[in-house]
């Protein structure tokens, strides 16, 4: 049974379709990566689902309700979290006070005046699990500022986690990270399949050969084709379109 079903999406800037009458799907607890060269419209879709942007046609059901007018805030309510390319975190506040705001915000509480609410059980002891599924519990008093590029990968992973969703969307999570934060990564993500649905969208090859049970590959606004690793990495019109390209700047 699908928890995410895209229809005919397609989102227009001017003249220039930059999603083009997508359609797929994502299966309960399945790892889906969205792939393809800059332009493809992968942010463009991506930025559909989780409410940053309105189609100007198709639709968006997630878990069987309709999604595509709803706010953001409305889609984190029913269980979609997403990570953000560029991280936003409160760089002055504790690892764990981030996620613990994360928690709060998620909760809806507003426990009178957050200095206080850092004490809260309710917020602090959530906050923790998060935090060490991410494996930061030896940062949680340290400043966010205080964290590597790859640590508050990990923080702002956390705080997507915070509000328990039923699905992730990630955006780049792999960005800027180098060799070894890059193998964190990829670990922390695998055994996250485990226990929550995953959209992926990424350039790391290695990283999505790695992780995703199923492919779909964007080219000019269009699926050209969607399908298991080796399907994808063996198909000829993908190859030409991006895997190839991929290959001749890391080969």
């Amino acid at each position: 049974m699908s928890v995410l079903a895209i229809r005919s999406l397609s989102k227009a800037f001017g003249g220039v379709h930059a999603v083009n009458n997508v359609s797929f799907e994502i299966a309960q607890g399945e790892f889906l990566a969205m792939i393809g060269p800059n332009g493809a419209g992968k942010s463009t879709c991506f930025n559909m689902i989780n409410g940053q942007l309105t189609p100007d046609s198709g639709r968006i059901q997630f878990d069987g309700s309709d999604l595509t007018t709803l706010s953001t805030p409305m889609r984190s309510a029913l269980g979609l979290a997403r990570s953000f390319q560029i991280t936003s975190l409160f760089l002055d506040l504790s690892v764990l006070d981030n996620v613990a705001l994360a928690v709060q915000a998620h909760a809806g509480h507003s426990f009178h005046f957050w200095r206080d609410a850092r004490r809260e059980p309710e917020l602090r002891d959530p906050a923790r699990a998060r935090l060490a599924r991410v494996g930061l519990t030896a940062r949680e008093n340290l400043p966010a500022s205080a964290l590597s590029h790859g640590e508050r990968r990990q923080l702002e992973l956390a705080m997507a986690l915070a509000s328990k969703p039923r699905m992730l969307l990630l955006d780049e999570p792999m960005a800027g990270l180098g060799p070894e934060e890059s193998a964190r990564m990829v670990a922390m993500l695998r055994e996250l399949k485990k226990e929550v649905t995953i959209l992926l969208v990424e350039h790391d090859m290695e990283a999505v050969f790695a992780l995703a049970d199923r492919i779909t590959v964007l080219v000019y606004g269009r699926v050209i084709a969607s399908g298991k690793p080796e399907e994808i990495r063996n198909n000829a019109q993908v190859r030409d379109a991006y895997l190839g390209e991929q290959e001749a700047v890391h080969g």
